[in-house]
């Protein structure tokens, strides 16, 4: 049990006392006068010696250290003079100077200084011997304001019979004992002395305020033993006191002897890890990185589990080599932990009508999906702390969908990046990978958000349509955990081994194709279609972003070269074949670098490129506009297709030649699905030959073969069921399509038509390739509907729901060579 008071004058900096209950002193230099104690004259100047957190009694005698100058000049004073002195103790032990007389309890004792001396380390000590106790009246008139003399009043004790009292010496009996199981408990090293004293001592009044003196009682305890006059009563609280405190000191001591062995463990790690820390500063100097880290922590407002991670991990850090590979590793890891935004956002902007002006600026056309996205804007503007929905802006490659997800990210006022998924198929490439492993790194979701430096960025999970999996896991499953609003708020990442809150970032994703997204993953997203651009539009933008981009990028000026109408229209229609603008801007390109070569070799080169320039420049054009094969041949009709590049139109060729029948050849790298819509559409013309006017016997005699150029290109899908009918129809009744005309729908064994999707790219196909004809499903009709009119001029739409009506609208009566002839 550690000292509670220390019987010295002055300990603030004595840290080698040691811990014992009473004191550690010389008994042999103590005197006790076993005299009674009874009231003297009043003293009306007396010197004061100020003890911190001793409380002195009458008849003790004890050394005291007198660590403060005046102290050390009221004992010298004394002991010259044989004159007497006040001990009396301080109310605040921390107080270094006594200012006051509030500062010192009410009780004192009347001491004689019988020795000053000096210990061999320099300390000043004194030997006291205490008489009587007295009450301080107030300050002396000679000197009011010095509170180190005094006026006080001696106090008489009443002393019990000690040989009447029974009572009284077996409570003398009890505090021996018990002060003596104390002193036993509480410091096993030579307490005989203090043991020794205590058992000789026969007179009881300095027994008990001898253990009063030195027992480790609080000295505000102290003092209201002081205050009792009455010994016996003295003794009985000084006893309860002891019994308490003697208690507490067994369970001191159990607990001391259950933990030993811990307590010893840790001490004994307590030095090996300084005598690490020593080796350490010796080999590499002090550990700054690990000092800027934590330097650099204090400004990041990590969450709680971050926070106490961070603590673990620096904590190995100090203990490593900088030489060690360890260190490298973790040292990576910490800095990461840190460079993550925690707690960093950008504020929202609520400039709605500034949100349009970004869109509008930079994006031609587009009308319903810029319509869509500033209504979503709106939503989150308007309640900025809901969970906004994942957007996936799905169409063909170069319509615009990774500009608009730059322009979302502007309008809103928040910081932007971009995540690749195209060809992703390991899980870890999204939740990054343990530590455990070589070479680990965090996911692409962490790495994009410490790039962005903000906890609300907007994302742009590209092309999401392309990612696969394999034995490393499935990446779109992972995914789910990221787009989903209800888990993203506790993102895990292996890496950073922590949740991250995704809650408040704006995920938009991208894609070509929907056909390739599994389904859980697309019920999390909310699908916004970017269809192809008209001739008009294309224009447009080449003439208000790419001509401009491309101006800047090679250094020209709108005066140095100029670029016609006709010429942006003629590369549209003879040199790309696309529904967005990519090609079209590489084409531009290729006409700045012409420009750029021809300034740098000093050749003429046109002022303004027209159309008549651009077969010299570009060569001969690959594709023409008027695409359409005309009707001159029977079985071959035009089918509409959709591709992850936009509308297509498809060509249907079937021929009839003399054989053995029962027998269907398909050609052109056709999928399952179309394979089977041939099947459906050769057997319904079969079932149906009567009411087309086809002999039955030609299906025995004649064999049939269908292909679908271009031979090399694989093609799949419902879509062309109605086309391949009435290529065969055309075929085995010799009649010609009607001219200009393509279709598209799904065929049933009934004839029924059914609809179809990629109304709106299959259009502008139609468009680009001069067809100004259509038949659709009757359940098309509403697609039609939706789209703006400006697509639809020139337009002609024909909506059917059974095969016989595509027939009648698409075979003519106009022969194209002689029947077949049946035997």
């Amino acid at each position: 049990m550690s000292e509670y008071n220390r019987n010295f004058d002055d300990m603030d900096d004595d840290k080698t006392a040691d811990d014992t209950v009473f004191g550690r002193i010389s008994i042999g230099q103590l005197n006790i006068d076993a005299q009674k104690f009874g009231q003297g004259p009043d003293y009306d100047a007396l010197p004061i010696l100020a003890t911190r957190g001793l409380v002195m009694f009458p008849g003790v005698t004890m050394p005291i250290q007198l660590g403060r100058e005046v102290s050390l000049k009221v004992a010298e004073q004394a002991s010259g003079s044989s004159k007497p002195i006040g001990i009396v103790s301080q109310r605040d032990a921390d107080l270094d100077t006594v200012r006051t007389v509030k500062d010192l309890y009410e009780l004192g004792v009347i001491a004689d200084v019988l020795k000053v001396f000096d210990m061999p380390d320099g300390i000043h000590m004194a030997l006291i011997r205490a008489r009587e106790k007295f009450k301080i009246l107030g300050t002396t008139e000679a000197d009011p304001d010095n509170p180190l003399l005094l006026k006080v009043k001696p106090m008489a004790e009443r002393m019990p019979g000690t040989n009447a009292d029974v009572e009284f010496a077996c409570l003398v009996d009890s505090i021996k004992e018990t002060a003596k199981d104390l002193i036993k408990k509480g410091n096993n090293n030579q307490p005989n002395e203090l043991i020794f004293n205590i058992d000789n001592n026969s007179d009881p009044v300095i027994v008990i305020n001898q253990v009063a003196s030195y027992s480790p009682i609080p000295p505000s305890e102290k003092i209201e033993l002081l205050r009792s006059n009455q010994l016996k009563d003295r003794a009985f609280k000084l006893l309860s006191k002891l019994s308490r405190m003697l208690e507490l000191a067994s369970i001191v001591n159990e607990l001391k002897i259950r933990t030993g062995e811990n307590i010893n463990q840790q001490q004994r790690r307590a030095f090996l890890n300084a005598q690490l820390e020593t080796i350490k500063e010796e080999l590499y100097g002090d550990d700054e990185d690990a000092a800027k880290l934590r330097s650099k922590a204090d400004e990041v407002k990590l969450s709680g589990d971050a926070r106490r991670l961070f603590n673990r991990e620096i904590s190995k850090l100090s203990r490593l080599s900088p030489q060690s590979p360890d260190y490298a590793v973790l040292y990576s890891y910490l800095e990461l932990l840190l460079d993550l935004p925690w707690g960093k956002t950008d504020e929202l902007s609520t400039d709605l009508p500034e949100a349009r002006r970004i869109l509008d600026a930079d994006h031609f056309g587009l009308e319903k999906v810029k319509e869509r996205i500033v209504e979503q804007l709106a939503v989150m503007m308007n309640t900025p702390h809901s969970h906004a929905p994942i957007i996936c802006l799905v169409g063909a490659p170069g319509v615009g969908k990774t500009s608009l997800g730059k322009s979302i990210a502007a309008a809103l006022g928040r910081r932007y990046q971009r995540v690749s998924l195209g060809g992703l198929h390991d899980e870890a490439e999204l939740r990054g990978h343990r530590r455990t492993y070589i070479g680990a790194m965090p996911g692409r979701i962490i790495d994009a958000l410490r790039r962005a430096g903000s906890s609300n960025p907007v994302l742009l999970l590209d092309e999401i349509d392309k990612i696969s999996n394999d034995f490393h896991g499935d990446p779109a499953s992972a995914l789910l955990e990221v787009l989903d609003p209800e888990q993203n708020n506790h993102f895990h990442d292996n890496y950073v081994d922590v949740d991250y809150d995704l809650s408040k970032v704006l995920f938009i994703a991208t894609a070509n194709s929907l056909s390739t997204i599994q389904q859980p993953l697309l019920d999390r997203m909310e699908i916004i279609d970017i269809s192809g651009y008209l001739l008009e539009e294309k224009v447009e933008i080449a003439k208000r972003h790419l001509i401009p981009r491309l101006f800047s990028e090679h250094k020209f000026s709108p005066d140095e070269l100029k670029i016609s109408d006709e010429a942006i229209v003629k590369i549209i229609e003879g040199y790309t074949g696309e529904s967005g603008v990519r090609q079209l801007d590489k084409k531009l390109g290729s006409l700045m670098r012409k420009a750029v070569i021809a300034r740098v070799e000093k050749k003429d080169f046109p002022e303004e490129i027209t159309g008549a320039d651009l077969k010299e420049l570009l060569g001969v054009a690959p594709y023409n506009k008027d695409r359409y094969m005309g009707n001159e041949y029977a079985g071959v009709v035009t089918g509409l297709a959709w591709t992850s590049a936009g509308g297509e139109i498809l060509y249907i060729e079937t021929s009839v030649a003399r054989g053995k029948g029962e027998k269907l050849t398909l050609t052109g790298q056709l999928g399952d699905v179309m394979k089977e819509s041939a099947t459906i559409a050769l057997q319904y013309i079969r079932s149906h030959a009567d009411i087309l006017g086809i002999d039955p016997r030609i299906f025995e005699q004649y064999q049939l073969h269908i292909h679908v150029p271009e031979g090399a290109i694989p093609k799949d899908g419902p879509s062309a069921g109605i086309t391949i009918a009435t290529s065969i129809a055309s075929a085995l009744t010799r009649r010609k399509v009607a001219e200009r005309i393509a279709m598209t729908g799904e065929i049933t064994l009934r004839g029924l038509v059914l609809p179809v999707g990629g109304i709106k790219e299959k259009i502008l196909a139609a468009k680009r390739a001069g067809i100004n004809r259509i038949i659709l499903s009757e359940e098309n009709r509403k697609n039609v509907e939706e789209i703006p009119s400006k697509y639809l001029e020139g337009m002609t739409f024909d909506f059917v729901k059974d095969i016989r009506e595509v027939l009648a609208l698409a075979l003519t009566d106009e022969k194209a060579g002689e029947d077949l002839k049946v035997e």
